[in-house]
């Protein structure tokens, strides 16, 4: 009878887990820096066998390039209760007010724990002008992002 229950209990969660897993998520996020505060949208996109998982804030595609650098998802994983998503972003070499600034590159790691709610972000920065105004180095934050009800979803 033991194992039965462990059984079920076990079908249950991966059953749980996989409806999460292909499902769009939503997420309300607000950024705090000093006396300022930014809210803003995610949107979560789960891969399927013919497309990579999508990210977007407040609507925009996080997938992007045009002449002044691209940047990529490169992965999603979605480990209940935790999401962990990798971004890559480079930049060409570019001149703002008379000042030249070399190529350079950020990669970024977000995990989120939809428990508690908490983002935590490290990002490494290596060129650029980013790292020309904020320094080369690894950064760390903390934001708050708290699952929201999908809008396709009926009440």
């Amino acid at each position: 009878m033991r194992l039965f229950k462990i059984l079920l209990v076990s079908l249950l969660s991966a059953s749980s887990f996989s409806a999460w897993a292909l499902e769009e998520i939503h997420l309300h996020c607000k950024r705090y820096e000093k006396s300022y505060m930014e809210e803003y949208e995610m949107k979560i996109v789960p891969a399927l066998a013919n497309r990579k998982a999508k990210v977007y804030l407040d609507e925009r595609d996080l997938d992007r390039s045009d002449e002044y650098g691209h940047q990529l998802v490169k992965s999603v994983t979605l480990a209940r209760p935790k999401i962990v998503i990798w971004v890559e972003a480079s930049f060409a070499p570019e001149v703002v007010t008379g000042v030249s600034y070399p190529s350079g590159t950020v990669s970024t790691q977000i995990s989120i724990d939809t428990n508690t709610g908490k983002l935590k972000k490290t990002e490494k920065i290596q060129g650029g002008i980013l790292g020309a105004t904020m320094g080369d180095g690894t950064r760390f934050s903390e934001e708050d992002c708290l699952l929201s009800p999908s809008p396709n979803k009926a009440k």
